[in-house]
């Protein structure tokens, strides 16, 4: 049966159904230490002040010298005129700087908000407009792009930093030649308004800065469409973070405190890889070992060189070890534990990938506006294949019957919602939305789902129209609005259709305007120079007219059957 979880001594008995199948060392329910992120960094720092905080290219620094970073850094954003409550942009790779910045600008008392370096100025201008941010740290390659994106917004404040900054010799001498000859050398006129990054931290105090942040204050505002729609700045509260946290180092409970060594080539300007990367290293004093994007032959060196023992993920970056055709050449056995999200896990990537390594994978669930686990299949314990396995200690779940909203008890599927102290305060700025997916407590996921006999869910669609492609969410109303201002096409249609590699890909229908004949090679230039490359159409279908409603409304679900018919009928 799937009803509300009741907190305390008794228990539903939806949670029965779980419980039986939980894990013997994992908790139902938790006692958690409500504190704030920049405090969980600081506790660290503390007690494992010599152990490996951070691994980057041949670049090494222990927790103590991270803790004094964050501190220079919190300290220069206070003299830059940051206050509690203020938005700092931070548009970064996974780097050191990345790290420092985050809990520097907590620390500081600032509201984060993470921004993909893939962003074109349209992108960016809308999260920075949206937000209002102040301040922006950023790769210095993208200086031109940002310069003229912050035109018309609040940005008070630039500081560049770059990779060759945290590079030892002579590696940073060979990237910045690299650069040079690539014709990607920056061109930054630094003052009073743009700074350097190396020179604000050598002037900034190592005397922590303590502002007055509540836990329940914003930590971090995540830019996404929810499940469909213009993107939306999900606010998540210091305790929201930490609770999942929390709730994550409770499910990897054979962790082994200061040990452990995480492979964070998940970006941390996702939640999940924030999350799952990031903030649950620094919660056991694991060593992060940074990667600023996933290249098959680099992970595999990574991995044989630096021995990672956990290493979060998604399918795409499984599937693409799995087929290296030079993966055997190298000692994966040091992976002991990998959390596979953001799209299905397939049984058979699964499997193959524990016998290349010896350990275990799972799938896990979970949305930005849930910090972002929910669920995930117990790593040591009992796995079910196709699941998304239990409710993390203190989840609440439901599901209810798409048109009563009533709690179905028979196995049926309907719309998964949840309810835990991870789920988000609600939306930036956004009263009516937050109001129809936050419901006395309750996350509308959008997504269906059923729960079998023994506790495990299972999702069976997306009742939106999100597009998961390589982990990254692709909002189609977004392509498609793109699109419609190509002055050759009249209507367009954007679908996730399946990809072997990426789980789903961007299928463009298109309709063109009388006497227009654009090119394909046209049309994807196009879209370059206005979305990020990730979301750009993989596939783009010219047609006369496309399957409509009598009220004109476009049936997106006819053009998906007969995009499965047609695959069918190749198979």
């Amino acid at each position: 049966m799937t009803i509300p979880i009741r907190h305390g001594p008794s228990h539903s008995d939806s949670e029965i159904s779980w419980k039986n199948s939980y894990p013997p060392e994992v908790p139902l329910h938790m006692e958690y230490r409500k504190i704030t992120i920049s405090r969980l960094l600081q506790e660290t720092s503390e007690k494992y002040p010599h152990h490996r905080a951070i691994s980057f290219m041949g670049f090494r620094m222990t927790y103590r010298e991270l803790w004094n970073d964050v501190c220079r850094f919190a300290n220069a954003l206070v003299h830059m005129g940051v206050k509690p409550g203020d938005a700092i942009c931070i548009m970064l790779p996974n780097c050191p700087q990345t790290v420092t910045a985050f809990y520097g600008a907590l620390l500081a008392g600032a509201v984060v908000v993470m921004t993909n370096p893939l962003y074109v100025e349209r992108e960016l201008q809308y999260q920075l407009q949206d937000s209002g941010a102040k301040v922006i740290i950023v790769l210095d390659l993208l200086d031109q792009r940002v310069m003229r994106a912050i035109e018309q917004t609040k940005i008070e404040q630039v500081v560049f930093t770059g990779i060759q900054d945290y590079l030892v010799f002579p590696k940073n001498l060979i990237y910045s030649v690299k650069m040079h000859l690539q014709g990607k050398k920056p061109a930054i006129t630094y003052n009073s308004k743009v700074h350097r990054w190396k020179e604000i931290l050598e002037k900034g105090s190592i005397e922590a800065y303590h502002p007055s942040t509540n836990v329940d204050d914003v930590a971090l505002l995540q830019y996404t469409g929810g499940t469909t729609g213009t993107p939306k700045g999900v606010m998540l509260s210091h305790w929201n973070i930490n609770a999942n946290t929390q709730q994550l180092v409770a499910w990897f409970y054979k962790c082994e405190f200061g040990n452990e060594r995480i492979l964070c080539v998940l970006p941390f300007f996702h939640v999940y890889g924030l999350t799952i990367g990031m903030n649950l290293a620094v919660a056991v004093g694991a060593e992060m070992i940074l990667l600023p994007r996933f290249d098959g032959d680099k992970i595999l060196q990574t991995i044989d060189r630096e021995r990672p023992t956990m290493f979060p993920g998604t399918p795409t970056m499984y599937i693409s070890i799995i087929n290296h055709p030079k993966v055997s050449h190298y000692d994966l056995s040091s992976v002991k534990a990998c959390l596979s999200g953001a799209a299905g896990l397939p049984v058979e990537v699964q499997q193959s990938f524990e016998k290349l390594t010896g350990g275990r994978l799972v799938e896990g669930y979970g949305l930005t506006e849930a910090s972002p686990v929910t669920h995930c299949i117990p790593i040591w314990h009992k796995r079910k294949s196709g699941s998304i396995g239990l409710p993390l200690p203190d989840t609440e779940v439901k599901i209810i019957d798409l048109e009563t909203g009533e709690p179905i008890i028979d196995g049926r599927v309907g719309e998964l919602i949840v309810k835990g102290p991870q789920v988000m305060k609600g939306y930036w700025n956004r009263p009516d939305e937050t109001k129809e997916v936050l419901r006395d407590g309750w996350l509308y996921t959008g997504d269906l789902s059923l729960m079998d006999d023994e506790g495990f869910f299972y999702i069976v669609d997306r009742k939106k129209d999100l597009i998961i492609a390589g982990g990254y969410n692709i909002y189609p109303r977004e392509v498609e609005e793109v699109l419609y201002e190509h002055p050759s096409i009249q209507e367009a249609v954007v679908l996730g259709v399946p990809d072997p590699y990426r789980g789903e890909t961007v299928k463009a229908y298109i309709v063109l305007k009388e006497g227009k004949q654009p090119s394909l090679d046209e049309i994807e230039v196009y879209c370059r120079s206005k979305l990020a490359s990730y979301k750009i159409p993989r596939t783009i279908e010219f047609r006369t007219e496309l399957p409509k409603t009598i009220s004109g409304k476009i049936l997106r679900r006819r053009l998906l059957e007969e995009g499965n018919e047609a695959a069918a009928s190749k198979a």
